[in-house]
This record gives structure tokens, sequence and C-alpha cells, in this order.
């Protein structure tokens, strides 16, 4: 169960895992589970258990559901690093970080435990070892946590930002720098739950950017991210008026996905940079261009290097 809710009047003033407990109509101890495993909070603010519910606030449900039938599995999932306390997968696209209600395709977590990897118990039910996630239409690198030390203190290093994350991305048009930061607050947009936007409510977020490689009507980058908001980078390029190519939820052109093979964003995480949990030793894990982006590359470079060589085109 996924959806945002005003706080009901009645509740206004209560603690909140009693507000919660009445919404939901379950126990107060379930309450209080749901809220510490943060499957049920209040949206921009940080609240336990015992907070009170205030007459502006809005409780956010993400409550992950029994599945019905079996999770199919990411048989073909790569993984790029491995040791005791930690697997970096290559999460193909199509592929969710966990479980969650309504999706009913396969997920990282599920597909590292039907091939018998352990993964600590820690976090919230069904999101176990997870400490960052990826969007289900983005491929790239992504960090499970095996150990119970190693989830404490990935954990704590990427709510730190001692993570450094790194991006390709291809958006939309010609960009005007060859690198640039947009400082932008992001938050949900109130036309739809699955949706996000650059709203002044919103929690604070960073994104670095670098041009690697141009074609006029789009533009290769490299993306650094010193915050980790859902859909941030899709979210920040849209607002600077150059959003993903193949992401039309944000902007994105269809006709110039179409062209181009795409049907999904153009975004991939290549690197992640971290101190090992363990070892404390500085890891880099590198990723690689899939095939439908590494192709809707290749055509943009053709189609680039037959126009430099156009008659007339000579200097």
């Amino acid at each position: 169960m996924s959806k945002l809710s005003p706080a009901p009047e009645n509740l206004v003033g209560r603690r909140f895992d009693v507000a919660v407990s009445k919404m939901l109509g379950v126990s107060r101890s379930k309450a209080a589970q749901l809220i510490e495993t943060g499957q049920v909070g209040v949206l921009g603010r940080d609240i336990s258990k015992s907070g009170t519910l205030a007459d502006t606030d809005t409780v956010e449900f993400d409550i992950a559901e029994e599945r019905e039938e079996p999770e199919p599995i990411a048989s073909g999932m790569a993984v790029a690093y491995e040791d005791d306390d930690v697997v970096v997968v290559d999460k193909p696209v199509g592929v969710a970080a966990h479980a969650s209600a309504g999706w009913t395709g396969p997920t990282v977590l599920g597909s590292l435990l039907a091939r018998g990897t352990h993964i600590t118990s820690l976090g919230a039910p069904g999101r176990q070892g997870i400490v960052s996630r990826l969007d289900v239409g983005t491929s790239g690198l992504m960090l499970v946590c095996k150990s119970d030390l190693a989830y404490k203190e990935m954990r704590h290093q990427f709510a730190a930002h001692e993570v450094v994350k790194t991006y390709h991305a291809l958006v939309q048009g010609n960009l005007k720098d060859d690198k640039a930061t947009i400082e932008a607050p992001i938050g949900r947009a109130k036309v739809s739950d699955f949706r996000f936007t650059v709203t002044a409510a919103g929690k604070p977020a960073v994104t670095h950017w670098d041009v690697l490689e141009r074609f006029g009507e789009a533009t290769l980058v490299s993306v650094n991210l010193e915050t980790g908001r859902t859909h941030q980078i899709r979210v920040h390029f849209s607002s600077i008026g150059h959003p993903l190519v193949g992401d039309p939820m944000y902007g994105g052109n269809p006709v110039l996905a179409k062209r181009l093979g795409l049907d999904r964003q153009w975004l991939h995480a290549m690197q992640l940079e971290f101190k090992h949990p363990r070892t404390r030793v500085w890891t880099t894990v590198k990723s690689h261009y899939p095939m439908d982006l590494h192709n809707a590359l290749q055509l943009l470079r053709d189609e680039k290097d037959e126009k430099m060589g156009e008659p007339g085109d000579e200097r």
C-alpha cells in the first residue's frame, strides 16, 4: 500500500503511533513498528512514534504487501563486486530495488535471496540490507549489505553523503555550460503521488554535472549527487529545461526517444565509491552502458559524424 493522507482532524495533537493505529485499524505496537521501519512517516519532516501529529501534516504510507504469486527472478543481473560484507549489483532496467505495493516484477533483494546470497536482517521488512535505491527505469550499480556491520556503517556513509555516486545521463538540448551545479529542494508534486518537483517545501537536493559529449539536440553528462532524493537527476535537469532523453514523465520528447530506440530514460549509475565498512579501504566499483543506452548513443554519434562529413561543412 502506498498513499498520502492529510492528518485527520480528530487525530491532530495525538501521539503519532496512536494516530497511525487508528488510521490503519492496527494495534499501537504494530503502528510503532511501521513507523520505526520507515513504512509510515510524515511528508517533509522526521517524526518518531512519540511525536505529535500536526494539522498541517500529510501522513505518508509505503507499506510492503505480501505477494500472492512468487516473485520473478532477475537471472541476468550481474554482480560487479562482492565480499562477506557487501554486494554491488549491476541492476538491469525493469528491476525494482525491493518489493512494494503494486509491483509484480523482479527485485534486487528478491533475486539476491533466491540465489542464496546472505543478506543482513537489519532494515525494514522486505527491504533488509538496502541502504540506497535505484528507480525501476534506471540501470546501474546498487549496493546491498550482507553483514550487520556493513548495514550500520554504509547507512551512515550514505546519510552523511560520503559515498560518491557517479551517473551518466543523456539530456535533451545543448547545455550552455560545460559544468555546473543545480541546487534546488525536491518534494512530491501535487498533481501525482508518483511525481516529484522542485518546490520550496521540499528537501534540499544538490546535483553536480560535467559535459562529456555534445550532439546538439542532446548532451551526455557525468553527474555526481550530494543528496539522494527520489528522481533527483530527472527532476533537476527537467527544472532547467533539459529533461532526460526518454523520460516523458518529466518532459522528455517521445519522438526523439523513439528515434533512438529508447523506452526508458537514458540514465545509468556508472560508478560507486565508498569506504569499505570493515577494512576502511576506499573502494571503487565501475559499470558499463547496457545495450539500449549504448545503441542510442552510437546512433547520435553516427548522425553527428554524417553531418560533419557533409559537403560544404569543411572549413
